[in-house]
């Protein structure tokens, strides 16, 4: 489910305020060192609306003990990216404990080419 197909993620988008998630599995020691991979982007655009992309890879990179709890939280997120994006947004922008942690927040997609690079590859939930 797209929540906002018209947003886009190449270099042709439109200014974007985004939040990227890191996943830390269980054990996890270190700080964020963009060691651990992002598997999540939060996109809102200019009038508020909220897309969340994924990781083509996530079953992959996901411990299997953390994949079913991952995917409910991927479910609920759809759910307040239609009914509440602002809260959403201002939640996954300051996510610091549980295996999915905020790694950057944003206000410009095209300001930081690397995670530009990734939301062109992830898929949309």
């Amino acid at each position: 489910m797209d929540v906002n197909p018209a947003m886009t993620t190449g270099d042709e988008s439109p200014q974007c305020q985004f939040c990227a998630l890191e996943y830390r599995p269980k054990g996890w020691h270190s700080e964020s060192s963009g060691t651990a991979p992002v598997i999540l982007l939060a996109l809102r655009d200019e009038a508020g609306h909220v897309r969340v992309v994924v990781h083509p890879l996530l079953t992959s990179l996901v411990r299997k003990e953390d994949l079913v709890y991952l995917q409910s939280l991927l479910q609920d997120f759809l759910t307040r990216a239609e009914f509440d994006p602002g809260g959403l947004f201002n939640q996954l922008s300051s996510l610091g404990v549980g295996p999915l942690v905020t790694q950057a927040v944003g206000e410009d997609l095209r300001d930081y080419p690397t995670l530009q690079e990734l939301a062109s590859e992830f898929e949309p939930l």
